[in-house]
């Protein structure tokens, strides 16, 4: 689902300062929020934050062709629904949607990159989730980049709708929405 994921890292297809070869980022998790939001039998639009995640995430701006990126969601107590009324945490770890005893992590690692305006751009990639591993493209936007306290910092938002019933996910379709929205605000630092 991610997102996500996730992402910021589509900006290696932007225009930005010449680097001369990748360079290795890292989230900067207290800026950067990945959620998944679905229609609740139409009477709301929930959402879910994925909390634990680590990436790998190497950037060049100036050639696309360098950048790698791959990010790993630990899924079991890893996801915040924001409250846990009636055991909700406990049946999104079920084997009904995320079965985390079966598959305790979900995977995106990015495949190419895209953009005509250096502004804005899509990421495909491909995302593993219960076993499954399906094709992802998000919409990618640069928000700013430049330099805080010393280090290069990238901000952009991304966004993309999977189908959920494709990873074998399909608990509650159609009464609970078969789309997931997946959205990310993320914030990533170069390493020191």
């Amino acid at each position: 689902m991610y997102r996500s994921i996730l992402l910021a890292c589509a900006l290696g297809s932007l225009s930005a300062p010449a680097m001369a070869q990748a360079r290795n980022y890292e989230f900067d998790k207290a800026h950067t929020s990945i959620r998944a939001s679905w229609d609740h039998q139409g009477y709301s639009i929930m959402a879910l934050e994925f909390t634990n995640y680590e990436g790998e995430l190497a950037i060049d701006l100036e050639n696309p062709a360098n950048n790698a990126v791959e990010v790993t969601f630990t899924l079991d107590g890893g996801i915040w629904p924001g409250a846990n009324t009636g055991g909700f945490s406990d049946h999104l770890m079920s084997a009904d949607l995320f079965n985390v005893q079966a598959y305790p992590t979900a995977r995106f690692v990015a495949t190419d990159f895209h953009s005509e305006d250096g502004q804005t751009g899509t990421m495909q990639g491909e995302l593993t989730l219960l076993g499954e591993t399906r094709p992802v493209s998000l919409f990618v936007e640069l928000r700013q980049e430049g330099e805080v306290r010393g280090r290069h910092r990238i901000g952009v938002t991304a966004n993309t709708t999977i189908t959920r019933s494709e990873w074998g996910m399909d608990y509650a379709v159609p009464g609970i929405s078969d789309w997931i929205g997946i959205s990310i605000e993320a914030e990533i630092v170069a390493s020191e």
